[in-house]
């Protein structure tokens, strides 16, 4: 319905549980670029291995959580690059969850984490970058401040917690608007619940590509001025 539309689909955990892996590879061979969005974190041979497993199904992008820490991140890069190399697959972007986009600050010192939310994902980006992943994900709240740091072209920022005026924002608690999260550096959106649940999802595809371009042309406009 939405493939010539948009960039990539998403395939989170209900629908992998639900369906499996040979549905991604389904989708895959039949020409769409998919994003794993499986958030792996455990022991770091664990998620290295889960991760060669991903990689052999030919997604375009997955994830782990940035918080399984500096070994975990990059025993799981060496493996898939040394995998990829050497059975001649196309390497996947590997990017690091930071904080939850349903988090805030009582969310963290309920886990024991006594850090302001832009400052631990700062920390878990840094750790990201230096660790060798392709880049994070991050609500739009801290896209500007990862981008004042990490000023490379090539470190990916994904953005969950877009949404629409007018539109519920379910649990997520740190949201803006697809033009401003673009307009900060976000690299990708990913926009679900909005799409999913609209009347007709096609138009509403076509609302968020408009309210991105009015968005960037009202900002240049505003520069000139």
């Amino acid at each position: 319905e939405l493939k010539t539309q948009v960039g990539a689909f998403k395939i989170g955990l209900q629908l992998f549980t639900s369906c499996g892996a040979n549905f991604v590879q389904e989708m895959v061979y039949g020409g769409v670029k998919i994003f794993l969005d499986v958030k792996f974190h455990d022991i770091p041979i664990t998620v290295a291995k889960a991760s060669v497993e991903v990689a052999r199904l030919g997604v375009w992008m997955f994830n782990v959580h940035a918080s399984g820490g500096r070994e975990m991140i990059i025993r799981t890069t060496d493996l898939v690059s040394e995998t990829c190399e050497n059975e001649g697959l196309a390497k996947p972007k590997i990017i690091g969850v930071t904080v939850l986009t349903s988090s805030d600050r009582e969310t963290l010192r309920e886990a024991g984490i006594d850090k302001h939310i832009e400052e631990l994902v700062l920390d878990l980006t840094h750790l990201s970058r230096s660790s060798g992943l392709d880049g994070v994900v991050a609500s739009p709240n801290e896209v500007t401040s990862i981008r004042s740091e990490i000023r490379e072209d090539d470190f990916l920022i994904v953005t969950p917690g877009v949404r629409l005026g007018g539109v519920d924002n379910d649990d997520q608690k740190r949201v803006m608007s697809p033009g401003e999260a673009v307009s900060r550096g976000s690299s990708y959106l990913v926009i679900g619940r909005p799409i999913l649940n609209a009347e007709s999802r096609t138009e509403r595809v076509k609302s968020i590509i408009e309210s991105i371009e009015n968005f960037s042309s009202q900002a240049k406009t505003s520069d000139t001025n």
